[in-house]
């Protein structure tokens, strides 16, 4: 990466107060926020080439065919309870973390 440039950037008090709360609410520095908002609006103009993306998004996962059955080995997270796929879904029982099944402890 290249070496940052490095200058003395004068601001009113008030707005660097107003900086500063805005990025200790994005958790940045009051250096990546400036910079951050600066590289925003430069590209916004046009002057600032656009920001090439850094990796595609994946595809969409497809849905499991009708012979494929679901991997039991997987366990659920330790004191995850899971619901139904949808509400009221009997055909999908819930079950707790250790596997049994939660409407049957509720009868």
């Amino acid at each position: 990466m290249a070496e940052s440039k490095r200058f003395l950037l004068r601001l009113d008090p008030r707005l660097f107060e107003a900086l500063r709360r805005w990025a200790d609410e994005e958790l940045r520095s009051i250096n990546a926020q400036i910079e951050y908002l600066l590289t925003d609006q430069a590209r916004r103009a046009g002057r600032l080439p656009q920001q090439p993306t850094k990796r595609p998004r994946p595809a969409a996962a497809a849905p499991p065919s009708s012979g494929e059955e679901f991997d039991e080995s997987v366990p659920a997270l330790a004191g995850e309870e899971s619901e139904p796929a949808i509400a009221g879904d009997e055909s999908v029982p819930a079950l707790d973390a250790d596997g049994a099944d939660l409407a049957a402890r509720r009868r």
